[in-house]
């Protein structure tokens, strides 16, 4: 049985004592070996040695596990991202090289507590969707070994669905952080661009890499990404982004893009549209509203990404490798990479415009919707079959992921459902897209998606992979916003309602105050309006409304309420308390006591 190494998991048993970092290790380094014994699925470029690991174990004693959220968490890094004193290929021996220092994303997770164990294998300098452009051998599936593990962040995915690693480290500049996910039935999060630094990672496209996580849920991604987002010096592209606004579906229904199905293309796999379908219900289900979104311009976008200058970028950033060692390159890595030789000057600026152009025609599918939903992948391929045409097969796995990072979008592969036995049984997933910085509402959306689509994770047959149920920390990404409870013009359909709405405030639910509070209709309006007095006794509890606005609008909101009106702590009936309306004592004289109906909808009933 494979050790569960979800990060909940291993977290309680660190700080209840009952398991150390050197006993997981040990055990983890054991199961190593007899994966490689089983069957040789080319996982690791480097794997580091028992040795090593518990290197790191011991640098972890005398500190206390609540202390660092990723205390003795295993991890696996993609062969083009640094790890200080082991060696860096990016699956090209004649290129590999040793760094004296780790990346900057690595090196933030190994100070949280989390431990390295190994380096992955990947499609040659980050250059495929499939895993299998590689001198160190195509990496086999976790789920199907005859199938690819999808690319370029092969080792990474396979590694974490085989439970090898609690989550690993992976690059997305086209599809390499989505596909393999899919592929092997785990989370694949493509963060916002610059959100996780790129220092220390040899770039493929410098102006669209992103480092990506793979990891058995939405919730252990978004304790990953926790951990090691945040601007540095060193990179240029990287960046820091502010509150994250509401999640999806949190009170109100959510909308979600759906591609019409004329825009929708399954490349031959008969399982395809049933699964997608069944992907989209799954969202009804949990709240969103379908908007059929056309995806021409998206697709655009996604086409210039390999006939468009950024293949001379990836020329660009091995320029001096491959001009005095060109035999060095795998014959499909060549042959793609050297294409941007031909791009001029004057192309790369033709197709920065035409970018430029589909962007903005992008933008008002934003404004109907809050997230795009896709296939991760059309449909998954056999080794032998990919080897025999790589460059067609390869494109077919890109066609819903190459528009993302050229419009800096966000994104979330979630597993949902297997496909049928004319496909193996292979994993099926969609993608949930959004705007730069969404990317906590989008793992919270992927976790309730993908606990109830799918019960299990990785490679199924390797127990205990369950789902583990743990749903994205918000704490840990602050949201920007602020609680309001109103109690009488500002509630739902009432006159003053639109001063909530037009600041972006969405209705969280209904409530009831504590029982402690005098209610009173004030003189004056129109629009009436009442006052909530808190009192020593005689008080009643009072119906309200609890809604949630960005901070930026709170002040603009609150600087409009009139005397004797103000804001302050209102005491709710389930103990809690919420910033919202409360009136000055001195109001009650005069004004008429309504606190025996209740609330304000009674009050106005009763006037006809």
């Amino acid at each position: 049985m494979r050790l569960d190494l979800s990060i909940p998991h291993l977290r309680a048993a660190y700080v209840a004592g009952t398991l150390t970092p050197t006993q997981l290790l040990t055990q983890l380094h054991a199961t190593m070996l007899a994966e490689d014994a089983a069957l040789q699925r080319n996982i690791w470029i480097r794997r580091l040695t028992l040795a090593e690991m518990l290197a790191y174990a011991t640098a972890l004693e005398g500190k206390d596990p609540a202390d660092l959220p990723l205390y003795g968490i295993p991890f696996a890094i993609k062969d083009n991202i640094d790890l200080a004193g082991i060696p860096t290929t990016a699956a090209c021996p004649d290129f590999a090289y040793t760094p004296e220092v780790s990346a900057t994303v690595v090196q933030r997770l190994i100070d949280a507590g989390a431990i390295p164990v190994g380096k992955t294998n990947l499609d040659q300098f980050a250059t495929g969707l499939v895993g299998v452009r590689s001198p160190y051998g195509a990496c086999r599936n976790s789920i199907h070994p005859d199938y690819v593990s999808g690319g370029s962040s092969a080792g990474s995915s396979v590694s974490v669905a085989l439970g090898l690693a609690s989550f690993s480290l992976g690059t997305d500049t086209a599809g390499s952080g989505r596909v393999p996910a899919m592929l092997n039935n785990i989370v694949g999060l493509k963060p916002s661009c610059g959100r996780l630094p790129t220092t220390g990672v040899i770039p493929a496209c410098r102006t669209l890499d992103v480092v990506s996580v793979f990891a058995l849920s939405a919730g252990d991604a978004a304790a990953v990404l926790a951990a090691a987002q945040g601007e540095d010096a060193a990179d240029s592209y990287s960046r820091n982004f502010g509150p994250c606004g509401h999640n999806f579906g949190a009170a109100n229904t959510f909308r979600f893009g759906v591609p019409r199905a004329q825009d929708l293309e399954f490349h031959g796999n008969p399982d395809g549209p049933a699964q997608f379908a069944s992907a989209v219900q799954h969202l009804i289900d949990l709240g969103g509203t379908p908007v059929s979104v056309d995806l021409t311009p998206f697709r655009a976008v996604a086409t210039l990404l390999y006939e468009g200058p950024w293949v001379a970028e990836r020329y660009q950033a091995i320029r001096a490798f491959i001009e005095n060692s060109p035999a060095s390159l795998h014959p499909v890595t060549r042959a793609i990479t050297e294409k941007g030789i031909a791009i001029s000057a004057p192309d790369t600026f033709a197709a920065l415009y035409k970018l430029k152009d589909l962007e903005r025609s992008t933008r008002t599918v934003w404004e109907a919707i809050d997230l795009l939903v896709t296939p991760t992948a059309s449909t998954a391929y056999k080794i032998a079959d990919v080897e025999a045409d790589p460059i067609r097969l390869n494109s077919n796995l890109g066609h819903y992921t190459n528009f993302v990072n050229l419009l800096d979008l966000a994104a979330v592969a979630v597993p949902t459902g297997f496909m049928g036995a004319s496909m193996d049984h292979m994993p099926w997933g969609v993608t949930l897209v959004a705007k730069a910085g969404q990317d906590l509402p989008l793992l919270d959306l992927a976790g309730r998606l993908h606990s109830r689509a799918v019960p299990v994770v990785g490679a199924t047959t390797h127990a205990p992979h369950r789902l583990p149920s743990a749903a994205p920390d918000g704490q840990l990404f602050p949201s920007g916003l602020v609680q309001v409870a109103v109690c009488g013009a500002h509630l739902s359909g009432l006159p003053l309602n639109g001063q909530l709405t037009s600041r972006g405030a969405r209705l969280l639910r209904s409530a009831k105050s504590a029982a402690c509070y005098q209610f009173i209709a004030l003189p004056g309006g129109p629009p009436k309006r009442p006052g909530m007095v808190r009192v020593a006794e005689g008080g009643g509890a009072i119906e309200m409304e609890i809604w949630e606005m960005p901070a930026s609008q709170f002040g603009s909101f609150v600087a409009g309420i009139p005397a004797p009106l103000g804001i302050g702590a209102v005491l709710l009936e389930d103990g809690g308390a919420v910033q919202g309306f409360v009136c000055e004592h001195q109001a009650v004289v005069g004004a008429e006591d309504i606190t025996h109906l209740g609330g304000w909808r009674a009050y106005l009933a009763k006037q006809g």
